[in-house]
């Protein structure tokens, strides 16, 4: 049973130096918030490093220390540069094992795509000790450690692994929100959001500024896991900017 009281986190650590040179731009981490949030869990982290074994293991024990979850992106493949497995298992103290069933699932993949050869069964090595993750599109399992979540750098194959943990994680409430915008400037209203926020507790509210049509405005979100906190906030929102003679819209501008 989930403790709706209790904010579950998780952090995303990303692997792979084709994302720090900009030769590739992640998508991974706006999919991965989505998910986690649908599940009740708060991505309260995003790190980013190399393929170098030191920076992995640090970020591993670092992030998977404060966190309830730690998921990482990338390094999983059949290549020589994909060493996260082989960095995680460092982290974690534990040697580096061929999964028997991820070997199955990888024989039966590439039976009919020129078969296992020593590149492909990289891709089914674990930290010792290890479940896996299913990967429906192309054979190779993602890995699953303690808190620890391996998953691959290609959007389509994290989003297909991210479905088959759907529900398998212990999370709080989801986070809910709703918006309300103005054509106000950010700062005319700086200490109504404070104040805002002070009085209903538990909601968080977020300001995202816009210059559009020759005017400034904002559009302000208010998140929390209960919708009468929201609501109430929103309301609140709405009539402050009315006493300063600005129209507040539902839904944003």
């Amino acid at each position: 049973m989930a403790d709706n009281n209790r904010i579950w986190t998780a952090a995303l650590l990303v692997i792979g130096d084709e994302i720090l040179s900009g030769r590739t731009q992640d998508k991974n981490i706006a999919q991965v918030a989505s998910w986690l949030g649908v599940q009740g869990i708060r991505l309260v982290e995003v790190r980013v490093v190399g393929d170098r074994t030191e920076a992995i293991v640090e970020a591993v024990n670092t992030l998977r220390a404060r966190n309830d979850y730690l998921f990482t992106t990338g390094g999983i493949g059949p290549t020589h540069d994909d060493i996260t497995v082989d960095a995680v298992a460092e982290a974690l103290g534990v040697s580096v094992e061929v999964h028997p069933d991820a070997r199955a699932i990888l024989e039966s993949y590439y039976a009919t795509r020129g078969g296992l050869n020593e590149a492909r069964l990289r891709m089914a090595r674990v930290p010792a000790g290890a479940d896996l993750i299913p990967n429906r599109m192309s054979g190779a399992p993602g890995i699953r450690i303690g808190n620890v979540f391996l998953m691959a750098g290609v959007p389509s194959i994290t989003a297909g692994m991210l479905d088959a943990l759907t529900g398998q994680l212990e999370g709080g409430a989801p986070l809910l929100s709703a918006t309300i915008g103005s054509w106000v400037q950010e700062s005319e209203i700086a200490d109504l959001l404070r104040e805002t926020e002070r009085v209903h507790e538990g909601c968080a509210i977020g300001s995202y500024p816009f210059f559009r049509e020759g005017r400034v405005g904002a559009n302000f979100v208010v998140r929390s896991t209960e919708a009468a906190v929201i609501d109430a906030a929103v309301e609140a929102l709405a009539t402050g900017l009315r006493a300063l003679g600005r129209e507040a819209v539902p839904g944003g501008v």
